[in-house]
């Protein structure tokens, strides 16, 4: 089942990406139009839906397209999750779960975006898989911590690293969630509906030059292994977003080092799920 935010409705959309079927109309408003209120009905909406057939919808235009989870309560970040990344940044590989930040929500945004550049800034990329939390999950085992994952989805966890790292402690969440530093769509994928849910392609281009590729069974941690260790502290709630981390390859670890500029285009991807496209302007005085 693949699921959209298509222009503040919940949507259903077909294998194939080129319909939506409008859940509200679909169910005779058995559930109500709001993207982000169907992850406090999951199983309900799931038992639904697996009855529905999604190819007599309509067709859309992905630039129509939300953040599929567009007002989470939560929305966590685990840094250092794959051993070439932490390799670049010159750090060890962690041993646990302890590199966890927050975005906050009012950056996240739809899967085609424009987005400003702050002045004086050095933004980078960093592409990553997105889990979307389906239960109320709490002190999870790992075995039984995919049954908490609503679906999968592809973000960008775009960072501006001069805030990210100003003052006399890094500023990681405020770094990292500047308007439109935080795209993830374009849709949501239930495990299921992926060949290998642990273990798929992930990568970004900058203007056409692969800069990240890597695959998901690379992660340090395994989605269901940060699951059950960011649970035994910290209730997820549904429909709360957790960003898994990202490969190497990112700009400010480069020589030298790069960052993004107006007029840049960065494409991201996850196989079986889908891409992001953002196209990056100058700040507006």
């Amino acid at each position: 089942m693949r699921i959209a935010n298509l222009s503040g409705r919940l949507a259903l959309i077909d294998r194939a990406g080129a319909v939506a079927l409008d859940v509200e109309r679909a169910s005779d408003a058995r559930f109500g139009p709001d993207p982000q209120g169907i992850y406090d009905d999951w199983t309900e909406f799931v038992g639904w839906a697996a009855g529905v057939d999604p190819s007599a919808g309509q067709p859309f235009r992905v630039e129509d397209l939300g953040p599929p989870a567009p007002a989470p309560r939560q929305v966590l970040a685990i840094g250092l999750n794959y051993s070439d990344h932490a390799a670049e940044a010159g750090l060890a590989e962690p041993t646990a779960v302890n590199v966890l930040f927050t975005k906050w929500p009012s950056c996240l945004t739809g899967p085609v975006s424009a987005v400003e550049l702050p002045e004086g800034g050095r933004v980078d990329w960093e592409v990553e898989l997105v889990v979307v939390i389906g239960r109320y999950t709490h002190r999870v085992p790992e075995d039984r911590a995919w049954s908490s994952v609503a679906g999968l989805t592809v973000g960008q966890d775009l960072s501006e690293r001069i805030l990210q790292t100003a003052g006399p402690a890094p500023q990681y969440s405020l770094g990292k969630s500047l308007p439109g530093f935080g795209p993830i769509g374009p849709w949501l994928v239930t495990p299921d509906e992926v060949e290998d849910r642990d273990d798929l392609e992930i990568g970004c281009l900058v203007n056409g030059e692969q800069v990240q590729k890597s695959r998901t069974s690379n992660l340090i941690f395994s989605v269901p292994s940060m699951i059950a260790q960011v649970s035994a502290t910290l209730p997820l709630l549904p429909g709360d977003v957790l960003f898994t981390g990202t490969p190497g390859g990112v700009g400010v670890a480069r020589t030298p080092p790069r960052r993004l500029a107006p007029g840049d285009e960065l494409v991201s991807y996850v196989s079986g799920i889908g891409q992001l496209r953002q196209r990056f302007v100058a700040a507006i005085s």
